[in-house]
């Protein structure tokens, strides 16, 4: 079976293709303008393969130089363009939520606004902190989740009034906010600092807080959380232990659905 395997790979096994990405793969962090001796040391190819694989590749506009030295451009990027433009935000989410609970070792949630309500996208569980299970597709209203905060926050005028036209504000516990003026005076403040917590508004002993994910013009089309509960985390340490690595997450899922062409990612 393996030598039936092997030969059917060396039928389709284009060698050529697997060298050019091997020297796209020479560059590196700690290498990023290597000569061509470090390409063929790094490649395992001759110097004249090497050359022959680096000024292909300067004709096509992946790689520049300047007669000694060699660097990529940003034209790479157009090889990882396609994948990227494939995912959903689910998909571009997951792993970035993956690092940050692994991080914070608590939960953390992607979500975007439905009307009046924050629906689940992406989510990683660390331990169940709420009465009610939570997965993709659970819907909670925005008024009462900091995620729903983030995403009110980001509205216009017309927009954040539309909402409170279809929006009812129940109160869920002796926390939420349920009067229009205390809500819109609580999303000035998350407009201006850029991030939301909520401190047991939607249940009991549940605190949160969430960040925006932005597109390529800037609109906050999600937002990402972190949840906790409110007897083990106090507040100051939500502000200083969670809300920057939470803020980095949202950047770095931000970048990477500007990466994605307009309209494609945001589709849960």
């Amino acid at each position: 079976m393996e030598s039936d395997d092997q030969a059917e790979r060396a039928a389709h096994h284009v060698q050529s293709l697997e060298r050019g990405l091997a020297v796209i793969k020479a560059f590196s962090a700690e290498a990023p303008h290597p000569t061509l001796s470090d390409v063929a040391r790094v490649t395992g190819l001759t110097r004249a393969a090497a050359r022959r694989f680096l000024l292909t590749l300067v004709d096509l506009g992946y790689v520049r130089t300047d007669g000694k030295y060699f660097s990529l451009t940003a034209r790479v990027l157009e090889l990882g363009y396609a994948y990227l433009s494939s995912l959903s935000l689910a998909e571009i989410s997951q792993p970035h939520l993956e690092r940050l609970s692994a991080e914070v070792h608590e939960s953390s949630s992607v979500s975007v606004l439905e009307i009046a309500d924050i629906v689940y996208v992406a989510r990683v569980a660390v331990s169940r902190i709420m009465t009610v299970s939570i997965s993709v597709g659970t819907r909670f209203p925005a008024h009462a989740t900091s995620m729903g905060h983030v995403l009110l926050a980001d509205m216009d005028r017309m927009e954040l009034n539309a909402y409170f036209v279809v929006a009812d504000l129940d109160r869920l516990t002796p926390h939420t906010l349920t009067h229009r003026t205390a809500l819109e005076a609580e999303l000035a403040k998350v407009r201006e600092q850029g991030w939301a917590m909520v401190d047991q508004e939607l249940e009991e002993g549940l605190r949160s807080v969430a960040a925006p994910i932005r597109n390529r013009k800037g609109r906050a089309v999600a937002a990402v959380n972190i949840s906790t509960h409110a007897s083990r985390t106090p507040v100051d340490v939500v502000r200083t232990q969670f809300v920057p690595p939470l803020i980095e997450t949202a950047t770095a899922i931000s970048a990477d659905l500007a990466a994605v062409a307009p309209g494609r990612a945001v589709r849960g």
